[in-house]
Parts: structure tokens; C-alpha cells; sequence
């Protein structure tokens, strides 16, 4: 079996995200980057698979400038064996990277796509979804835990309501969520090997899809510091400013 991984190139959750001077986006000029956080977790669910003898190769693929490759070696020295860069400099929006996804699926025939539920810089918790529906197969997303067997994936998800737990007959499309695994780290041998394992680049062109951004960002703010609390004296007090300042009674 065939396990396709994607991962995206993010700016790294321990930097302090600042609102660039003309409104337009965010800062991210000499700025450190890493691999989205859910999408970690994709590959080593990924890497477990493989290492278990389910999956027979795990390919990496991600979608971005350049500068991405060095997202695809990161999933290469977890385990990955082979990458794919579709390299563009456009802002590619979730559908756009669906889309893409779409088109390397029909090419490379995984028996799996595993992916983040959502990238850390927009939230959008899209791509999958719209990938599954492009695609026609089953989706299991927000994986907190996932077995597979018989031609088939059990997935449990976390919903509001607790747990659910669905099969999927494969292929599908699974997401995955912060409790079904913790990344590993990866070691300086496999760093020095992932060097060596094949990253093939192509572009959106190539695979015949329109990456042009159907919506439009106006303006970018930081969201509006909090005020300070108030101590009252009593509660007849805090009643009075709840209704006449507050206005929530």
C-alpha cells in the first residue's frame, strides 16, 4: 500500500506572529519556518504504518516556493522515502491545494492521503475535506486514533460530543488531530540520509490546475489588546455595571 503524506512549509508556533506596516498579511521575512504541527503528526502516523509493514512507501508531498524542500527533508528524516514539490510563489488557497493533491493522487494511485486537519498560519480546516470530495472517496476526519485491515480504515474522531468511530473502505482521505500520536525527532543519520532520498519538483502547470486565489484578503489587524478587569465592591456593584456599562443584563 501506498501512503501519500502532505505537509506545509508555516511559520514556526513559537514565533510571535506580527501584522506587516501596510495591513496586507503577516511578517514573514527572515522569520523561522517549520513543518505545520498537524501535518507532524500525519507523517509519523505515516512512518508507523510503514514501519508495521502496512504501507509499502510513504511519499511527502508539499505545495509552496522553494524554500519548502527543506519541510519535504523534514518528513524525509522522520521516515518519508521519496518527496514531491509542486513549487509555486502564488498564495495558494486551500482549494487550490486540493486540487493539486487531486492531480498527484490520479498520478501517483496511493491507497491513503494523510494530512493535518489544519495549518497553524490560516485555520481554514478545508483542504481535506475538499480533497475527499474532489476525489469521490471516504473521509475520516480529526483522527485520534486509525487502524487499518481488510481493505478498510477504522478511524475515530474527536467531536464535540466525545468519540465517533467510522470505516472507510480504502482509498480515503484521513486527518488527522493532536492525540493520535507524538512526532518523533529525527536523528542526525536519518538528516544526513534524507539528504539523499529524491525530491521530484514540478509545478501547477504541469499537472493542469489553475491555482488563481478565488478570494481576497483586504486588510490584516491585530486583534484589540483587553482591557483590564475591574474589582467591585459588592455585588450590587457589579450588577449596576453589568447593566449600564456592560450591557449584558
Amino acid at each position: 500500500m501506498k501512503v501519500l503524506v502532505a505537509v506545509k512549509r508555516v511559520i514556526d508556533y513559537n514565533v510571535k506572529i506580527r501584522v506587516k506596516a501596510d495591513n496586507t498579511g503577516v511578517e514573514t521575512a527572515n522569520v523561522k519556518m517549520s513543518m505545520n504541527p498537524f501535518d507532524e503528526i500525519a507523517v509519523e502516523e505515516g512512518v508507523r504504518l510503514r514501519e508495521a509493514g502496512t504501507a509499502e512507501e510513504l511519499v511527502a508531498v508539499s505545495m509552496g516556493p522553494a524554500a519548502s524542500q527543506e519541510t519535504i527533508r523534514t518528513a524525509l528524516a522522520m521516515g518519508a522515502d521519496r518527496g514531491i514539490l509542486v513549487q509555486t510563489d502564488d498564495d495558494l488557497q486551500p482549494l487550490a491545494v486540493a486540487k493539486l493533491l487531486k492531480a498527484l493522487v490520479e498520478k501517483e494511485a496511493p491507497q491513503m492521503v494523510i494530512m493535518g486537519k489544519q495549518a497553524i498560519d490560516d485555520d481554514s480546516n478545508q483542504t481535506g475535506q475538499m480533497l475527499a470530495a474532489l476525489l469521490g472517496w471516504p473521509q475520516g476526519t480529526f483522527a485520534s486514533k486509525l487502524a487499518l485491515g481488510d481493505g478498510a480504515a477504522e478511524v475515530t474522531r474527536e467531536i464535540d460530543g466525545g468519540l465517533e468511530t467510522v470505516s472507510l473502505t480504502l482509498p480515503a482521505v484521513v486527518t488527522t488531530d493532536l492525540r493520535l500520536n507524538t512526532p518523533r525527532y529525527a536523528s542526525l543519520p536519518n538528516i544526513m540520509k534524507a539528504k539523499k532520498k529524491p525530491i521530484d519538483t514540478m509545478s501547477p502547470a504541469d499537472l493542469g490546475v489553475d491555482v488563481a486565489p478565488r478570494l481576497t484578503t483586504l486588510k490584516v489587524e491585530e486583534p484589540a489588546q483587553r482591557q483590564a478587569g475591574v474589582r467591585v465592591a459588592d455585588v450590587a456593584e457589579l450588577v449596576d455595571k453589568l447593566k449600564n456599562e456592560a450591557k449584558v443584563i
